[in-house]
């Protein structure tokens, strides 16, 4: 559609908005240039172009307003200036004649000494029709008829009430620009529409004869919502735009509502089940007309009488419960009215001996920012108990068993004995793979955890006696370094869940088979540790398979030769292996399909592998299994999540259902505080280079930062379809934005979390072109404006699963270019994070992993506990007062060195922390300013950095400036500094000297191979 083109405000949008922020009532005149207090009375103006000025009185309280003005080259007005009249509700306006003139500079006033003078500023405002509201500027007639401009239509029986949703567009201003049917279009902007209710504002127009009209919205400024380009066709009657969503003959979204007297149904199907003295209940979710809001779990039982529990969830953990007592829980459902169902049908449940294992940790609770990343397969990191390393049935066919490498060797023994390793590199949080019981194979790598098979018990191959889960998380907490916890929601193993489902039989065992498949034995219990007894020699397979179909058998053809063999020439037979196609799996608790597009629908709601049983995470049993089992580690006090596969599960239901159940149940157990910083951060495994995912907003990892923009079905099943098309119609163009992570020039500014999701991001794109480090930055902060919160961004150059542009190796680029991505990683926004031996270049350029082909020592997985030998001792982060043997060696090393002295810097500058950041004014390939503000502890930390080249800041704060690693210091008078080139994998970080607890550092640290 083609409109009349108009004259937008000479100062952009941008800076009104600013001016928004800044807007202030002065006692006294208003200083401006020239200042119109004293300014004199200019001469009368010619007859010729206007400006007709609105003034929003709603949020003030005075008795008369006045306008004081200076047309574009003339002379201001004598102060108080010219009275305003009554325009029509909440607005008052005047009109200026302004001769030649394109404009005028403006300030209003009470006549009484108090003034809105644009924060000092002025108001830039230009010809036509101008609104002021709340310091913000744009072009509008808030009390134009509704009758269409050009040409007027005739009066007629039709109208149309025109009703347009503000909470997602924000604009202060709404004008609507419409034509109808047959008719011309208003004239730009259109007409201002009037302040419904919250939320709404709304216009009727006489459409005359017509029967509709095509319309669009905007702000005055020049932003449009015109229906990505196609406009919007509204009917007579009552119509509301929300979300680019039409609804024709609507219910007035202002009227007042009927007062809800409906309770909602019971729950049903309530469980209760004892885990030692914890019990763990849940429910089927409970109906409402208008929605539930949260349950109240009721609970009968021990010496403590009656208790009531509220939880949003449809899952509770009862924990610290008297030990071997009987105990009755109810649930009734409560909506927003306050309307309470009745009881549900009772759950009773028994508890068991109270654990002797050593009491519950509690999460530090301190800002996740300030903590950089060690990240460890604990299987491959540092064996400290051999007793439990297994090797599983492809052990010597690999060629692990030559170098004496069971794939579960590592334990938390290991890692607690290195823990002083880890925080003599400057570490103080540790990232850990899955600890939950895992069952799979070595050929499909069940050493590193994501193959879970009972996720309410922490695999024993991974602790050993005073060295328990609990026992790390203990040890750590008190050298102050955090656990982050790997964990998995959206698939289990191909042997199902336990406490789930778990497939009773999967396939024939012959005599060519029999190598393989244990004799089926109904007493084994798998534990992974065990083996079984019958054939007595495999840890995997003696509860499920058989050379009869079993009785209740759901696989379908179960038996059928198929027409492939295994790599030794054995015959493959129907059922034999897990399929989601298969009948195998039931349809409620996982699904049952293949993902055929990565991009599309079904990648979040079919297998990724065979060995991967996708959960049907939309189904209340699942969700109810998951958050009970996370729960579990929650009260063990780990500090965060490290959400695996985050993209393979719909935003809906990891906003409803998993996120707000880790909050609640972190603030439950440990406080509002220890919520806020509990660190949650998914797996979006988007690998392209581009913002936007092959331009799908719901497969980028940016998308999963934000909440919901609008309602969905109560159904999470349909709410994530319904998400999924709406996002994709929305596009690319129309997904929220925010400045959380950037300066406003120099200046930090608090950031606005209320659109937050819960969940945080590891920084893909940065990931993925990590192969150079300034391609890296650039097209890392390309996405910040997307990203909730990018200072929260968790920021690797390579992994356990690839490498930088998906490479399938280790990165091996070189130990200036490492040690320039590192530079870059610790003094950027962003969390910077280590795979584990990348402190010495550890397997680079090796396969990361290969299966059973070739053993692990030949990886990127392989064992690092060799390097670790000897003994070493932490005196603080990032430094060791002793280290003997192999261990020394490893710390000696080129990166190991300079990381500690990173983190040194890092953690003496809170900027390089917390900080937001801008390039504005800076030259420069890898150059940037950071400053962090807290006003509750008085920190300001301001911050110029420059990796590898050189750069020069203009438009800086004037001070003295000192350089974290030379020590340099520099006056700054005109608001410039140069910084010569450091040099490749190199920096510099000028600190404002600030005084006080704000005073520069000066430098950090010893020199060091690359920091010099």
């Amino acid at each position: 559609m083609r409109r009349t083109p108009h004259r937008l405000l000479r100062r952009p949008l941008a800076a009104a908005v600013a001016a928004a922020g800044l807007l202030g009532l002065l006692t006294a005149a208003p200083q401006a240039v020239p200042d119109p207090a004293t300014a004199p009375v200019g001469a009368s103006v010619a007859a010729g172009t206007t400006a007709t000025v609105f003034y929003s009185t709603k949020t003030r309280d005075w008795s008369a307003y006045y306008l004081h003005y200076s047309p574009d080259g003339g002379s201001w007005t004598t102060a108080p200036g010219t009275r305003m009249e009554a325009a029509c509700t909440d607005w008052v306006k005047l009109t200026v004649p302004l001769g030649d003139a394109g404009g005028l500079m403006a300030t209003f006033t009470d006549g009484s000494g108090t003034w809105d003078n644009n924060a000092g500023k002025n108001y830039d405002l230009g010809t036509g029709n101008i609104t002021v509201q709340d310091g913000v500027v744009a072009h509008s007639d808030p009390c134009a008829d509704t009758g269409p401009e050009e040409p007027e239509e005739p009066e007629g029986p039709n109208s149309a009430s025109v009703y347009y949703a503000t909470s997602t567009v924000g604009w202060p201003t709404v004008n609507l620009h419409y034509r109808p049917h047959g008719g011309a279009w208003t004239t730009v902007p259109g007409i201002g529409m009037e302040a419904a209710c919250a939320g709404w504002v709304k216009r009727t127009v006489d459409l005359g004869s017509a029967t509709g009209l095509q319309a669009a919205f905007n702000n005055g400024n020049g932003v449009w919502d015109n229906n990505n380009g196609n406009d919007y066709t509204l009917a007579t009657g009552l119509t509301t735009v929300k979300d680019r969503t039409v609804t024709a003959s609507a219910k007035d979204p202002c009227a007042a509502e009927e007062p809800d007297t409906e309770a909602p149904t019971a729950p049903t199907a309530v469980k209760a089940a004892a885990d030692g003295v914890a019990v763990v209940v849940t429910w089927e979710p409970a109906t409402d007309d208008r929605g539930v809001t949260k349950y109240q779990i009721i609970r009968t039982g021990g010496t403590k009488g009656t208790v009531v529990a509220d939880t949003t969830s449809t899952v509770f953990s009862d924990t610290g419960l008297e030990a071997r007592t009987a105990y009755r829980y109810t649930v009734r459902a409560v909506d927003a009215a306050g309307n309470v169902s009745a009881e549900s049908a009772p759950a009773s449940a028994t508890t068991g001996d109270r654990p002797t294992a050593p009491p519950t940790g509690t999460p530090l609770g301190t800002d996740p920012r300030k903590d950089p990343i060690y990240f460890v397969l604990t299987a491959r990191f540092n064996d400290g108990d051999s007793a439990n390393n297994r090797g599983g049935s492809q052990h010597e066919k690999s060629g692990n068993a030559a170098n004496d490498d069971p794939m579960f060797r590592g334990d938390f023994k290991g890692l607690v004995q290195k823990l002083d390793y880890v925080k003599g590199l400057g570490f103080s949080a540790i990232w850990i793979t899955p600890v939950v019981l895992n069952r799979s194979d070595y050929d499909y790598h069940g050493y590193h955890g994501y193959h879970g098979y009972d996720f309410y018990k922490v695999d024993p191959r991974l602790e050993s006696a005073g060295a328990s889960y609990q026992d790390l998380i203990n040890a750590a907490h008190a050298k102050g370094m955090k656990i982050y916890q790997d964990v998995v929601h959206n698939h289990s193993s191909r042997w199902g869940a336990k406490g789930l489902f778990t497939p009773k039989a999967y396939g024939v065992r012959d005599a060519q088979w029999s190598w393989f498949y244990d004799e089926k034995n109904d007493a084994f219990a798998y534990d992974g540790l065990t083996v079984e007894p019958k054939s007595g020699k495999s840890y995997y397979n003696g509860d499920l398979w058989s050379t009869a179909e079993p009785s209740g058998n759901t696989c379908l053809n179960w038996g059928t030769p198929t027409g492939h063999t295994s790599p030794e020439g054995y015959r493959i037979y129907n059922c034999q292996w897990p399929s989601p196609t298969s009948g195998m799996f039931p349809k409620a608790l996982y699904h049952n399909c293949w993902i055929g597009n990565w991009e599309g629908e079904d990648s979040r709601s079919c297998w990724l592998h065979d060995d991967l049983a996708d959960f049907n995470t939309e189904n209340a049993q699942v969700q109810n299994y998951l958050i009970g089992a996370y729960n579990k580690y929650i009260d063990m006090g780990v500090d965060g999540f490290r959400l695996d596969t985050a993209v393979h599960i719909p935003r809906t239901t990891w906003n409803r259902r998993f996120l707000p159940a880790i909050q609640e149940r972190v603030t439950q157990r440990f406080g509002a505080g220890a919520a806020e910083n509990f660190f949650v951060f998914g797996e979006v495994a988007a690998f392209v280079n581009d913002k936007w995912n092959r331009g799908s907003v719901n497969h980028s990892a940016q998308f999963f930062t934000w909440k919901e923009r609008k309602e969905y079905s109560a159904d999470d099943e349909k709410a994530a379809l319904e998400m999924y098309d709406h996002e994709q119609q929305q596009g690319t163009a129309a997904q929220p934005v925010s400045d959380n992570a950037f300066l406003k020039g120099n200046a930090y500014h608090a950031p606005d979390r209320s659109r937050f999701s819960g969940m945080n991001i590891i920084d893909m794109r940065m990931h993925m072109n990590f192969g150079d480090a300034n391609n890296a930055y650039h097209n890392g902060k390309d996405s910040d404006d997307a990203t909730n919160d990018a200072t929260y961004n968790v920021v690797y150059v390579d992994s356990h699963d690839y490498g930088p542009n998906k490479s399938s190796e280790r990165y091996a680029g070189g130990t200036d270019a490492w040690a320039e991505n590192m530079s870059l990683m610790w003094t950027f926004r962003g969390i910077p994070t280590l795979y584990y031996g990348s402190e010495i270049e550890f397997q680079k350029g090796k396969k990361i992993d290969c299966g059973p082909t070739c053993p692990l020592a030949t990886t990127g997985r392989a064992y690092f506990g060799d390097h670790l030998a000897g003994e070493v001792t932490a005196s603080d982060f990032g430094k060791v007062s002793s280290a003997t043997g192999k261990v020394a060696d490893t710390l000696a090393a080129p990166l190991a060195r300079h990381l500690q002295r990173l983190n040194e810097i890092r953690r003496a500058v809170p900027a390089l922390q917390m900080g937001q950041y801008s390039t504005e004014g800076i030259s420069g390939s890898m150059a940037y300013k950071r400053r962090y503000t807290d006003a509750a502890s008085g920190t300001d930390s301001f911050a110029l950095v420059t990796v590898s080249g050189s750069a020069t800041y203009t438009g800086i704060p004037n001070g003295t400036y000192k350089d974290a690693v030379t020590g340099d210091t520099k006056a700054v008078t005109g608001g410039t500094l140069a910084v010569p080139a450091p040099g490749k994998g190199n920096l510099r970080v000028y600190v404002l000297d600030l005084g006080g607890k704000n005073a520069a550092p000066g430098k950090i640290g010893a020199a060091g191979p690359y920091l010099k």
